[in-house]
């Protein structure tokens, strides 16, 4: 027997006050290229000056151009820390760049990113921080995120919807 009521189906995860916050919304949106100090040292451990300074010079500088660089030297060398500044010195005006490998400069340029977040947005509310996503996240983002909103939400979760972590609640 059939009765005459309708039997819907409510979605009470879109009718709740929850905010998701995805943290794949601030993946750096640049093209991140290495430069690698390896190439040139001299037998991967001694940077010669002079060398050093007539192959930078014969670089072609203008392939990074509108690019992120990730200056870094992937050799287990000591080199000084003018080097890496000299390496800035040719990209300025042409690149953006910062002290790291890619992952490192990616993983900045994130947390950069994720510290211009509007707070306000979050002010006593009920925050779901996204757990799962097309991109990899570092686990830095999400324990910036935490640090960032903590202070200003009523609760706050890991997760999805559906199924999710909770991490603090207001009383």
């Amino acid at each position: 027997m059939e009765s005459n009521v309708e039997n819907k189906i409510i979605n009470k995860v879109a009718e709740s006050d929850l905010i998701t916050l995805d943290l794949e919304d601030f993946f750096p949106k640049v093209e991140i290229v290495p430069f690698d100090l390896k190439k040139y040292l001299f037998h991967e451990l001694v940077l010669k000056e002079k060398d050093f300074r007539e192959a930078l010079r014969a670089h072609d500088w203008e392939q990074y151009k509108g690019k992120t660089v990730a200056i870094h030297c992937s050799a287990d060398a000591i080199i000084p820390m003018w080097a890496f500044m000299l390496v800035g010195v040719h990209l300025n005006g042409i690149a953006t760049y910062h002290s790291g490998n890619e992952k490192e400069v990616l993983e900045k340029l994130f947390l950069d990113s994720l510290k211009k977040i509007s707070i306000q947005d979050y002010l006593g509310k009920r925050v779901l921080v996204k757990g799962c996503g097309d991109k990899e996240v570092p686990q830095s983002v999400f324990v910036e995120a935490s640090s960032i909103l903590l202070p200003v939400v009523k609760s706050l979760m890991y997760g999805e919807a559906c199924s999710n972590v909770p991490l603090m609640k207001r009383k």
